[in-house]
């Protein structure tokens, strides 16, 4: 059965629908340009009920040193995602800094892109793979658009993968089927406004994804 994070969580209600719908992961963002950015020390109470339940996820967009000792010092995550530019050296330098794993996203268009995943398999615990941001974008997620899940169809990595970009309650199962990815991750898909989680849209789309 395919797994679930939900992405850019901020409120404790949107967490308790996370974690009564199963959802294997719960991202935590730390950027100032997005509307679910938070502080450490308000991550970090939030994730308190998710400890165990879940894995938490702070994720962040080039982060450099003092941040992630911030974020490390805070919140504790399992996971470090990185959203920016990083290389597969800094994504080594972090998961040696920090001693969490890393989920490295990257961003898609064609399969070229998905063909440069093989570079961070050495370094990372988890990919993910995002629709590639227009040029003009201010954030390189959480856009609400998605790339031709196809070009996923049958690919293998070494390490286990996220689909992301522009899924909803509506279009979980259909993205699951096209791309055989063995988890979905979403962010505004289950919102009711920017930043704004709705507790029922994460409810529904956890079951959708569970009975795919």
């Amino acid at each position: 059965m395919a797994k679930a994070k939900i992405c850019g969580l901020s409120t404790p209600e949107a967490v308790a629908a996370a974690l009564a719908g199963g959802a294997a992961y719960l991202g935590f963002m730390f950027f100032e340009k997005s509307p679910r950015h938070l502080a450490p020390e308000s991550a970090a109470r939030l994730a308190a009920p998710a400890r165990g339940p879940a894995r938490i996820v702070a994720v962040t967009v080039d982060p450099d040193d003092a941040e992630l000792d911030r974020i490390m010092a805070h919140l504790r995550p399992d996971l470090i995602q990185l959203h920016g530019r990083e290389t597969p050296t800094r994504a080594a330098a972090v998961a040696a800094r920090t001693g969490a794993g890393v989920i490295k996203a990257l961003g898609v268009a064609d399969a070229s892109d998905l063909d440069a995943a093989a570079a961070y398999e050495g370094a990372a615990e988890h990919l993910m793979f995002d629709v590639k941001p227009p040029k003009d974008a201010d954030r390189p997620g959480g856009l609400g658009a998605s790339f031709d899940w196809s070009l996923a169809q049958g690919r293998r990595y070494a390490r286990p993968w996220f689909l992301a970009g522009g899924l909803n309650p509506w279009n979980a199962a259909e993205a699951l089927a096209i791309s055989g990815a063995p988890m979905l991750d979403v962010s505004s898909g289950v919102e009711r406004g920017p930043g704004v989680k709705d507790p029922a849209l994460i409810s529904a789309f956890l079951e959708a994804v569970r009975r795919a």
